[in-house]
C-alpha cells in the first residue's frame, strides 16, 4: 500500500471531522529521533512532535525497551488490581509534581484528567462554578468542550452551564485594547468582576494552561498568573494547572506554572508524559483527593505498559536534563524567530513562548499596523516548509498562530536546520512583497 491508498481508505473509513495536515497529508510509516519519513521514503524534520507529544524523539531506545518488557510480563488488568509499574510511577510523579502535592488518579487521556480536575474541585469546595480562559483548549468531551473557548472545537452548544470564560491574557491582540506593562494586567483584575457579576460569588476554581498551546501558543505575562490565583483562592476556588502541553520540561522548567510563581492545588498531565503512548494523570492533595467517595474506577488509567513508558521517558528526561536542553535550544530557536521577524516584518506579527514551546504569528502587514490575521500566509507557509522536508503546527482562534515544539532533546544543529528551511519558505511566499 502507498501514501495515496492510505489518504483514500482514511476518507473513506473515518469520520471527515478528522483533519489532516496539507493539501496532499503526509502517510507517516515509520520516525527515529527528530525525523520521520512517509511511504515512499520522503524525510521530515519533526518540529511538532505529534502535538507536543514526542518529549525525547521517536522511538526512543530506552522507552521502547522498557514498552518490551512490560509487554512480555503484564499489559493489561485495569486499576481493580495494584501494580509495580503504576505505584512506582505514581511515586515518582508525586516526587517531580511542584508544591504539596502528593496523590495521582490516571486516565487515558488529557482530556479525562481535566474532568476529573473539574469534578474534584468541585467536590472539595462545595462549589459548582468554575472558570477558564477564553482562547483555551481542554479536549472534546461535553464538559471539555464547555471548558473549550475556541467555535472550530465546539461542535455543540455549551452543555455545563457553570462554567464561566475570564479574559485570555492575550497581550498581541489585548481584549481590553491596553499595552502591557502600562496596563496593570488588567485582564488578571478582571477575574474579580467576572466571579462577582457571573457566579454566586464562590467557585469551585479555575483551570488554566500555563502557555495556551491551541490558542496559539499565548503567553501571559509574568505576574498574571500570581494575581488570578489570589482572586480565584478569596472566592473559595482551587488553582488548577493544566500541564498537558507544558509539563516535563516542555518550557525550559519542569513545569509551566513555574514560571509563575505559583503553587497550583492541582496538575493535569498527559501528552509528553510517555512519549506518545497514551496515559495521563491529575496530581492534587491529599485532602482534595479525600474529598472523592463514592467508587470509580479506569479501565485504562494507569495501564502498566504505558506507565512504563512513562517512567523510562521522566528518567530520560532528567538524566539527561532536557529542561535544560529546552531552555537553552528555546534560547536559540527563539532568538532565530525574532531575525526572522525582523527579516520579514510584514507578515510575522509576533513571536512568542517559552522554551521549546515557540509561536510565530502571522498577519496581514505589521508594519502598516494591519494586524488582521492571515490565515492564508499560513496555508502555504505549511505547503512550503513541508515541501523542505520540515512539519511545524498551527493554532489560534484565527489558525494564523505557527506552533513549533521539537523534542526535549532536539540538537543545535536540528534548531538551525529548521530555521534555516524557515527562512527559505518565507522567501517563497506570495505575500511577502
Amino acid at each position: 500500500m502507498n501514501s495515496e491508498a492510505v489518504r483514500k481508505k482514511h476518507k473513506e473509513y473515518l469520520f471527515p471531522a478528522v483533519k489532516n495536515y496539507y493539501k496532499t497529508p503526509i502517510a507517516v510509516s515509520k520516525a527515529k529521533g527528530a525525523r520521520l519519513e512517509d511511504m515512499e521514503g520522503n524525510s521530515y524534520l519533526d518540529f511538532f512532535g505529534g502535538i507536543l507529544t514526542i518529549s525525547v524523539g521517536h522511538a526512543n531506545e530506552e522507552v521502547n525497551r522498557a514498552i518490551i518488557t512490560q509487554i512480555n510480563n503484564l499489559t493489561h488488568i485495569s486499576s481493580l488490581y495494584p501494580t509495580l509499574p503504576v505505584v512506582e510511577f505514581a511515586e515518582m510523579l508525586v516526587n517531580l509534581a511542584p508544591g504539596k502535592l502528593e496523590k495521582c488518579f490516571f486516565t487515558a487521556s488529557g482530556t479525562e484528567a481535566d474532568e476529573t480536575a473539574v469534578m474534584m474541585a468541585q467536590l472539595y469546595t462545595g462549589n459548582s462554578e468554575l472558570i477558564a480562559l477564553r482562547h483555551g483548549y481542554s479536549g472534546r468531551s461535553l464538559l471539555a468542550q464547555s471548558l473549550t473557548a475556541h467555535a472550530s472545537w465546539r461542535a455543540l452548544p455549551t452543555q455545563v452551564s457553570a462554567i464561566k470564560h475570564a479574559l485570555s491574557p492575550y497581550c498581541y491582540r489585548c481584549p481590553l485594547k491596553l499595552t502591557y506593562p502600562e496596563c496593570g494586567v488588567a485582564c488578571a483584575e478582571d477575574v474579580e468582576e467576572l466571579i462577582q457579576t457571573t457566579t454566586t460569588g464562590q467557585v469551585a476554581g479555575i483551570l488554566v494552561e500555563p502557555i495556551q498551546g491551541v490558542g496559539g501558543i499565548i503567553t501571559p505575562p509574568p505576574e498574571y498568573f500570581k494575581i488570578v490565583a489570589e482572586i480565584v483562592r478569596r472566592y473559595g476556588g482551587l488553582f488548577i494547572s493544566d500541564e498537558v502541553q507544558t509539563g516535563f520540561g516542555r518550557t525550559g522548567k519542569m513545569w509551566g506554572i513555574e514560571h509563575y510563581d505559583v503553587e497550583p492545588d492541582m496538575i493535569t498531565v498527559a501528552k509528553g508524559i510517555a512519549n506518545g503512548m497514551p496515559i495521563a494523570a491529575v496530581v492534587t492533595t491529599s485532602d482534595i483527593a479525600a474529598s472523592l467517595t463514592k467508587n470509580t474506577i479506569s479501565t485504562f488509567g494507569g495501564n502498566p505498559v504505558s506507565c512504563a513508558a512513562a517512567k523510562a521517558t521522566i528518567n530520560v528526561i532528567q538524566r539527561d536534563k532536557l529542561d535544560k536542553n529546552a531552555a537553552e535550544m528555546g534560547n536559540i530557536l527563539r532568538k532565530g524567530l525574532e531575525e526572522l521577524q525582523e527579516k520579514y516584518p510584514k507578515v510575522i506579527g509576533d513571536v512568542r513562548g517559552k522554551g521549546l514551546m515557540q509561536a510565530i504569528e502571522l498577519v496581514v502587514d505589521e508594519t502598516k499596523k494591519d494586524r488582521t490575521p492571515n490565515p492564508a500566509a499560513a496555508d502555504q507557509l505549511m505547503e512550503e516548509t513541508k515541501a523542505r522536508g520540515l512539519l511545524i503546527g498551527r493554532g489560534g482562534l484565527y489558525a494564523n498562530a505557527m506552533r513549533i515544539s521539537p523534542p526535549l532533546n532536539i540538537t543545535r544543529s536540528e534548531v538551525e536546520e529548521a530555521l534555516g528551511i524557515l527562512s527559505d519558505s518565507f522567501a517563497a511566499m506570495d505575500c511577502i512583497n
